[in-house]
């Protein structure tokens, strides 16, 4: 028999993580594509993108009527231990690189 894996109730990445990850994988992600595919809601997702972009973690243009974000890999990360680390570095082998863009990276699409 296999063995069920425990569910433990917490994520290894906070919301603002998730987020980031989501959009590294999906670049010019719209605030819909974001709530519906992580399960959270618009006005969450609003308050993580606004703290990403202050941060300085995220480019932001519009497509129409709607914003679309992507990463900036040169961002830099806040934390004390990986302050001077560039997104870039830690989303390696994970996200597709900046000229590789098409439209089956996006959801729904």
């Amino acid at each position: 028999m296999g063995r069920k894996p425990q569910v433990h109730g917490w994520s290894l990445l906070s919301s603002r993580g998730s987020v980031l990850f989501f959009i590294a994988l999906h670049p010019d992600s719209t605030i819909n594509d974001i709530a519906g595919s992580l399960s959270l809601t618009r006005r969450a997702v609003w308050g993580v993108l606004g703290d990403l972009r202050r941060a300085g973690l995220l480019r932001v243009g519009r497509g129409g009527r709607e914003h679309r974000y992507s990463v900036d890999p040169d961002g830099p990360f806040l934390h004390p231990t990986i302050k001077d680390v560039p997104v870039r570095v830690v989303l390696e082998g994970v996200a597709p690189r900046p000229g590789a863009r098409d439209g089956a990276s996006r959801p729904g699409h």
